[in-house]
């Protein structure tokens, strides 16, 4: 049974970093493209950052800053999230996706198998 499970997220001061872990489990990690989504309070689900198999990614969120790296550890089923300068507004739960696909999209609708979310609050 697939599963996937966050951890990293966090109470943290404007400025501050987080790394997000996404273990998968049940499934061979290679085999898919894994996205990072995020949900604020009364906002919809919004793509964050994909990684595909290749290992290639690309940032959905805060593109043009730089400060989201996501990276894949196929060998530890797992792929991060890092973070920096964090800011009030990425207050959120932050929640890995996979897709048995061979690119990223920032479409929630794509992605069939999701973990259960990390909270992370950024305080000012």
């Amino acid at each position: 049974q697939l599963q996937l499970v966050e951890s990293g997220g966090g109470l943290v001061h404007s400025g501050g970093s987080l790394r997000l872990s996404c273990v998968a489990s049940g499934i061979i990690l290679d085999y898919y493209v894994i996205g990072w989504f995020r949900q604020a309070p009364g906002k919809e689900r919004e793509g964050v950052s994909c990684i595909r198999r290749s290992g290639g990614s690309t940032n959905y969120a805060d593109s043009d800053e730089g400060r989201f790296t996501i990276s894949r550890d196929n060998a530890k089923s797992t792929v991060y999230l890092q973070v920096n300068s964090l800011k009030p507004e990425d207050t959120g739960v932050y929640y890995c996706a996979a897709d048995p696909d061979y690119d990223c999209s920032n479409n929630a609708d794509e992605y069939p198998y999701w973990g259960q979310g990390t909270q992370v609050t950024v305080s000012s």
